[in-house]
């Protein structure tokens, strides 16, 4: 504002009988007025640190974007319980992160830096990786049903039908639903997919970052109808899930959580959780891991007020895809288990995770154990980066053995088994 106009602001303020300070020092301020941008934001994973943990060298681990061969990495490390054995089922694809089994056998692999979708086809024996769907905007998000494959996006979810058909010339696909983020939100933007029994589309819309307090399209569970495009809040505060799957038995919606970071090495922990209605608040922002008010947001509130998680899973261990075991395959004690994959923490000065978890069940669907099922990808807890692989996404197959995505290699494990 000039000298000008701010001396007829107070021309006209005088008309009306206020007393004001002289018009020197306000002059003198409009003089001094800060000029350029304001600072830059912190990136999302940074914001939420204290000023004590401003100068932590913790930090988040990129993928190889190129993969890396299997041939370069000591597969022979890897641990599984007596009986299974573990082995490389395909590499060559990029930054491998969510998978889903098409009809006619072609397993489909998305990422979410690379901006591609792959398929891994069986040609006279021999697996062959091909790039099906490019430049995309972090298809992170892939599920199969009746001959269509469905594709989330950061903005939107789009549907191609009779793909296994069209696999070398993949025609543009139909949109489903868009504006997803109408926020272009700088955190957790990438999406998982399922379809339910319900044969609606579920996807997760996380915290734009670390701690902070979320829109309604955030930090949430939504669904929406393929065929009308109505879209609704299934659960609600939820930081960040990417990965879920529903009971056999009871059809309940089970999901991964991640907790929020720096607040210390070992609180919170994330989590394992279930719906047992629609509507229901998992605590975000408020309270974390059940029992933890946040140090901000938390402030007199009670964590009474929402859903508990069904199991802690550890802090910091970024848990991601997770399936229910349906196959034949292994034991029966397998039969409705939970796999989950472990990405593994950055957060922590003592990483953790980089596994693929096994979480026991009883009839009534209550934890009764939990431990470690695929390990081995951690070679020094202490060091920057820990380990040489990180789990993403497991899936059934249907011989039943268990297909594990790798990101940070670009691999894809099968875990089988034989008496």
């Amino acid at each position: 504002m000039s000298c000008i106009s701010i001396r007829r602001v107070i021309e006209s303020t005088l008309a009306y009988g206020v007393a004001i300070a002289p018009i020197a020092p306000i002059a003198a301020l409009a003089q001094q007025a800060p000029s350029g941008p304001p600072p830059a934001a912190p990136p999302a994973w940074q914001q939420g640190r204290t000023s004590e943990q401003a100068a932590s060298p913790l930090h988040p681990f990129a993928p190889h974007m190129t993969g890396r061969p299997a041939s370069e990495l000591p597969i022979d490390k890897l641990k599984v319980p007596p009986g299974f054995t573990v082995e490389v089922w395909a590499d060559g694809i990029p930054e491998a992160r969510s998978l889903a089994l098409g009809d006619k056998d072609t397993l489909f692999v998305s990422n979410r830096l690379a901006k591609n979708v792959y398929a891994v086809v069986d040609r006279g024996g021999k697996r062959q990786v091909k790039t099906i769907l490019k430049g995309l905007n972090a298809p992170n998000g892939i599920a199969f049903s009746k001959g269509t494959l469905y594709v989330a996006e950061r903005n939107r979810i789009t549907r191609y039908d009779g793909i296994e058909d069209k696999l070398d010339n993949v025609p543009e696909g139909k949109v489903v639903i868009d504006g997803l983020d109408p926020q272009n939100q700088p955190g957790h933007f990438w999406k998982f997919l399922a379809l339910g029994s319900d044969g609606k589309l579920y996807f997760n819309i996380g915290s734009p970052q670390n701690i902070t307090m979320p829109t309604y399209m955030q930090a949430v569970i939504m669904r929406v109808d393929p065929a009308s495009g109505v879209l609704e809040n299934y659960a609600e505060g939820v930081r960040n899930t990417v990965g879920f799957d529903w009971h056999p038995r009871t059809r309940e919606l089970w999901f991964t959580e991640h907790g929020r970071d720096w607040i210390s090495d070992d609180v919170p922990e994330d989590e394992l959780n279930v719906v047992k209605r629609q509507g229901e608040h998992f605590g975000f922002p408020y309270c974390h891991q059940g029992d933890t008010l946040d140090p901000e947001y938390g402030k007199n509130r009670s964590c009474a007020h929402f859903t508990p998680p069904a199991l802690k899973l550890g802090a910091h261990v970024a848990p991601l895809g997770m399936r229910f075991y349906t196959g034949k395959m292994f034991p029966a004690e397998y039969e409705n288990n939970i796999f989950i994959a472990r990405h593994g923490s950055w957060n922590r000065t003592v990483k953790q995770g980089y596994d693929v978890y096994r979480v026991m069940l009883d009839d009534n669907g209550k934890v009764v154990k939990a431990e470690p099922f695929l390990s081995g990808f951690v070679v020094d807890e202490k060091a920057d980066p820990p380990m040489w692989g990180r789990p993403v996404d497991v899936l059934v197959m249907k011989d039943g053995s268990l297909l594990v995505s790798d990101d940070y290699n670009g691999i894809v494990y099968r875990v089988s088994y034989k008496k």
